[in-house]
């Protein structure tokens, strides 16, 4: 890619786009293809071709629009005309859309509305409920607005602008500041401050430098990172690409769990498609920088979460994490200087570089800059994918953008962080949502997982549930890990049982803590926070199982 070419593409790009009249956004991210989004589409496409529209008007097969469970979802764009949502659509549906909605309001006058009929209002989300109006979009503002399989609708909507403001009038350095200024932190559950770790890894030196993008989502009922690489892979490829001309590295990998295969299906494209556009290869934007990076698959091993797992998994090596140091930032991949980051924090990256880190920094709070992707799942009305900006409320998240309790039972709490965080009970609701909070409240925010809990939920049931699933993730590297999960699965399942003791309540306590101190990783050391946070604040529940 010549500097001389780029303006020329993406002003092509947005003539593409701006070329119909009707643009119809349809949801095809896993969550809306379980739900038969494929037929709705079909349907679609054999009612345009009927009505002899399917000329002016474009099918746009997005990554996830949020409400995943009011899917499939199917977004109506007239040009001169408010946007409409229809969600829970079937194909019998969206032919009646296409005949009694895109039809007729083909014919209008530009800035007149159309009226949907009363017979298809039923199937109309507005879009300025709190879902939508109370969320900032950052890492998702292109989600759902873009053909993620089509470099064009990223290119017409601003992408690759920071990768060329980057190579053409800054230094790695200056990046490197940025990104510190922007006080933006690893958003794979660590929290560590992303310019640090590029601060450390740019003056390493080896025969070769990685940036490796850690997809490695595992986490039940936590489904972001896939999102944004199913709905925005080229924001993220940018991302990689800033981050390696800050550090000096010339490769990159994606690390993707098997299980995604539509998030892997369309980063493959999204890298060939790139590179073909010349956003990849040698001497990029005709600088001195050249980059490429490619895709190696895990095989579904939560403990590959950590980056030195991570890092032998891609090296065909069993996925166990190592002692630090040495960091990867010294000796990585193939024994060379590495950065590791995930989805999330690399597809920040181009907004921070567009429009710089004090903006960004400007948003959340001063120790938790930015915003955070959650998957907002449990027992609320409208669970989905959002995002919001650092402090805002768990009361707000739950009560508004979620709508409240779907079961019309009261909210008993959130659990937070995944198997690695604990649970919050509704007493502390006005939390605001941010790094150090939630650490207080003996939870983490992890990568984003939050569950929300009705009062028929036993905390006992969901320690033992998160317990189960770390047990079975332990790579059985180090015995406190290995041995005392099993141990402490055991002890959980005897006081679930009715047959547990009081010692049995205290062995538990103390088993928790030797994992938290004694434990190689991550993984082991916050295994027993879900016990120990429902133990804190539920402890009545544990007693009322040993009682009878």
């Amino acid at each position: 890619m010549q500097l001389t070419e780029f303006d020329k593409i993406v002003e092509a790009a947005k003539a593409k786009s701006a070329a119909f009249k009707c643009n119809l956004y349809c949801c095809y991210s896993t969550g809306c293809v379980s739900s038969g989004c494929g037929d709705v589409v079909k349907a679609v496409q054999e009612a345009l071709v009927s009505h002899g529209c399917d000329k002016v008007v474009r099918i746009v097969k997005t990554g996830c629009m949020g409400l995943c469970s009011h899917g499939p979802l199917m977004r109506v764009e007239v040009e001169g005309q408010k946007p409409v949502l229809y969600s829970e659509i079937r194909p019998l549906v969206a032919r009646l859309i296409i005949a009694e909605h895109i039809v007729p309001a083909l014919s209008l006058e530009k800035g007149a509305d159309f009226n949907v009929p009363d017979f298809l209002s039923g199937f109309v989300l507005p879009l300025d409920i709190p879902f939508f109006s109370k969320q900032m979009k950052i890492v998702l503002a292109n989600t759902g607005h873009i053909d993620p399989e089509l470099i064009d609708d990223y290119l017409a909507r601003g992408g690759y602008q920071a990768l060329k403001k980057v190579l053409t009038e800054m230094t790695p350095q200056q990046v490197v500041e940025e990104v510190l200024t922007s006080g933006l932190r690893g958003r794979g559950g660590g929290g560590y401050p992303t310019g640090l770790k590029w601060k450390n890894a740019a003056p390493s030196q080896g025969a070769e430098k990685f940036v490796i993008c850690n997809g490695d989502e595992g986490d039940p009922g936590a489904y972001m990172d896939r999102s944004v690489l199913e709905g925005d892979p080229q924001c993220v490829i940018e991302g990689m690409l800033i981050a390696a001309y800050a550090i000096g590295a010339t490769s990159g990998w994606f690390y993707i769990r098997t299980e995604y295969p539509l998030a892997v299906d369309r980063v493959e494209k999204a890298i060939k498609q790139a590179r073909k556009a010349g956003f990849l290869g040698k001497n990029i934007f005709g600088t001195k920088f050249s980059f490429d990076c490619d895709i190696r698959l895990g095989a579904g091993a939560f403990v590959c979460g950590e980056e030195t797992a991570l890092i032998a998994s891609i090296e065909g090596r069993r996925g166990t994490p190592h002692p630090r140091p040495p960091y990867p930032s010294q000796k990585g991949l193939w024994g060379m200087p590495s950065c590791v980051n995930n989805v999330e924090t690399l597809a920040n990256v181009p907004h921070i570089l567009m429009k710089g880190g004090a903006w960004y920094a400007s948003i959340g709070t001063p120790e938790s800059r930015g915003t955070k992707v959650f998957a907002l799942t449990g027992k609320v009305k409208h669970s989905g994918l959002i995002e919001v900006p650092m402090g805002m409320t768990l009361r707000t998240i739950i009560e508004e953008i979620g709508g409240g309790p779907s079961t019309g039972k009261k909210i008993k709490a959130v659990q937070t962080g995944g198997p690695s965080g604990g649970v919050i009970p509704s007493e502390f609701l006005d939390t605001p949502v941010c790094y150090d909070q939630l650490k207080k409240l003996g939870s983490i925010m992890g990568s984003g997982g939050m569950i929300v809990l009705d009062e028929d939920d036993n905390m006992v049931d969901i320690a033992a549930f998160y317990l189960d699933f770390t047990a079975d993730e332990s790579c059985g590297q180090c015995s406190p890990c290995r041995i005392g999960g099993r141990q402490l699965l055991e002890l959980l399942k005897k006081v679930k049982s009715g047959k547990g003791s009081m010692d049995d309540l205290a062995l538990i306590k103390r088993l928790s803590l030797t994992m938290k101190k004694a434990s190689l990783c991550g993984l082991g050391q916050t295994a027993p926070n879900p016990v120990l946070s429902t133990l804190k604040y539920f402890e009545n529940e544990y007693l009322e199982r040993i009682k009878n």
